[in-house]
């Protein structure tokens, strides 16, 4: 049986996460203390004590999600459980080539917490938004997003997450009259989400830029396993082809509906969210039913995941 780990990304972190894992496994405290030492700073404190307003701030989310879904991992694989192909959804990609041995943890953990610098500072705050849109289909987005920018506004679909649920992201003037019409056309919501920037829009494109300058000085291995890219839903193992993609990712839509049906295709039968949350689990039960989720985030659902695999053998 072939097992697929996806990786989730911003929006899954909350104070408190893995604890119970950081308190009963020593791999996930050898892991945090990495991160502590590759960051110069407490994560572990932040991730575990908060304040959630100081782990809200997308140059500490993204190293907190990375770290945490890391550590499940290390698990995972302590158990004897390890992917057969791997994605994540936006920052989870780091998660998964750190799986796949195409980035190491402490490069990762430290690219990820500049990315997000990068992303917060290329829009000014305020200035940038994204909703999510859901029960519209998707060329009918695509069709009143154009509208809107060839009226002078800058909005585009940047997440294809499932069936049923599309993010758009631009200047927040724009996201907002098309959420408008995109409801009037409709969509059964349209919810303009609590972020602080328009993730994966062209408007990322100057943090593109100064994440593919990082991207030169660090090592990107080929990875060990398949990982299938965001930017196009296909396999990339190569580390030329990985560093391209994680660049173009910044400013580029997530197609996660192709990376699943990809995964599908490979063969993989069971998907293991690894990580906080049960997002893309959500997002399985959307885009093909016959796919079997399993999550790891906390000792529970550890438990159970670990007796799926004890009944499958």
């Amino acid at each position: 049986m072939k097992k697929a780990f996806i990786f989730p990304g911003q929006g899954a972190q909350k104070t408190g996460m893995v604890k119970d894992l950081y308190e009963a496994y020593p791999v996930v405290r050898h892991l945090f203390e990495e991160a502590d030492d590759a960051l110069d700073f407490s994560l572990t404190k932040l991730c575990f004590e908060g304040p959630d307003e100081e782990l809200m701030k997308t140059y500490n989310t993204q190293p907190a999600i990375l770290t945490a879904s890391t550590a499940c991992c290390r698990i995972l694989a302590q158990e004897g459980i390890t992917p057969d192909i791997a994605a994540g959804h936006s920052l989870g990609e780091y998660s998964a080539l750190v799986a796949a041995g195409a980035l190491t943890f402490a490069d990762a953990v430290r690219t990820v917490r500049l990315r997000g610098q990068f992303m917060q500072d290329a829009v000014p705050l305020g200035e940038g938004g994204m909703a999510a849109i859901l029960g519209l289909d998707e060329d009918k987005i695509q069709e009143i997003c154009g509208q809107i920018c060839s009226d002078g506004g800058v909005v585009q679909a940047v997440n294809f997450n499932c069936p049923g649920q599309t993010v758009i992201a631009g200047s927040t003037k724009a996201v907002e009259a098309a959420a408008a019409a995109m409801k009037e056309a409709g969509a059964k919501r349209a919810v303009l989400l609590q972020v602080s920037a328009p993730f994966h829009s062209t408007l990322m494109e100057p943090a593109a830029k100064r994440l593919s300058e990082v991207l030169d000085t660090i090592s990107i291995s080929n990875a060990r396993i398949p990982v299938v890219a965001n930017v196009n839903g296909k396999v990339e193992t190569t580390a030329a082809d990985i560093k391209a993609s994680l660049v173009k990712q910044a400013a580029s839509p997530v197609r996660w509906i192709e990376c699943t049906k990809t995964m599908v295709d490979f063969g993989a039968e069971t998907f293991i969210e690894v990580g906080p949350g049960k997002t893309l689990c959500g997002f399985n039960r959307k885009i093909d039913r016959k796919i079997h989720s399993e999550n790891v985030e906390d000792i529970s659902s550890l438990q159970k995941t670990l007796e799926f695999f004890q009944g499958v053998r």
